[in-house]
């Protein structure tokens, strides 16, 4: 599948009044500055359609994004670390939860991962709260191209290793970087999968 038209639809600051649910939607989320509005980019082949920025917790709304007027990208709010009170902080935590408990349209959550670094518990925490809630989600680990073979592979056994810990089976992985496009033919395509399913 290749993205032929995508646009900023609407943001919301509560989930209650995110558009109606009439079509499929696919959120991505993660930690403060994991590259997450790049990589939405490279999937949408536009260059500013989420908007980048140097300072962690940028994205603080529910941004919805059209796609060929058939299925929503969703930018959520960053967890974890940002430069934001903690008042903020916690705004964020309640509305990703109502959010994402709510949204009967969510084909999937994607959580990005920054591949280069070891596990973070509050990425684990994430995680498993997702899956003891029934959220179907998938990982996908970010930058890749910064790392070697050797690190690549090692990083990724390690993660690999720590999840299966706690989960019988891994939920649909990918490994992607905004820089090279590694993984995002992978990853639309699993979305398309998804949609003839709706």
């Amino acid at each position: 599948m290749r993205i032929q038209s995508a646009q900023f639809y609407t943001s919301s600051s509560k989930a209650n009044q995110c558009p109606k649910e009439d079509r499929p939607e696919y959120a991505f989320i993660g930690r403060s500055n994991v590259g997450k509005s790049s990589l939405i980019n490279k999937l949408c082949d536009r260059k500013s359609l989420a908007k980048t920025s140097s300072t962690p917790g940028k994205t603080q709304l529910i941004n919805h994004f059209d796609i060929d007027g058939k299925w929503y990208l969703v930018d959520l709010p960053g967890f974890g670390y940002a430069k934001v009170s903690k008042t903020l902080r916690s705004t964020f935590g309640a509305l990703i939860t109502d959010y994402i408990s709510s949204r009967k349209n969510l084909m999937c959550l994607f959580v990005l991962i920054d591949s280069r670094i070891p596990m973070q518990d509050i990425d684990l925490v994430f995680m498993n709260s997702m899956i003891e809630n029934g959220v179907p989600i998938a990982l996908v680990f970010t930058k890749t191209d910064k790392l070697n073979k050797t690190q690549f592979s090692t990083n990724m056994k390690k993660y690999e290793e720590k999840l299966l810990e706690y989960w019988e089976e891994l939920p649909p992985v990918f490994y992607t970087s905004s820089k090279n496009g590694l993984g995002s033919e992978e990853l639309l395509t699993f979305i398309d999968d998804l949609n003839s399913k709706w």
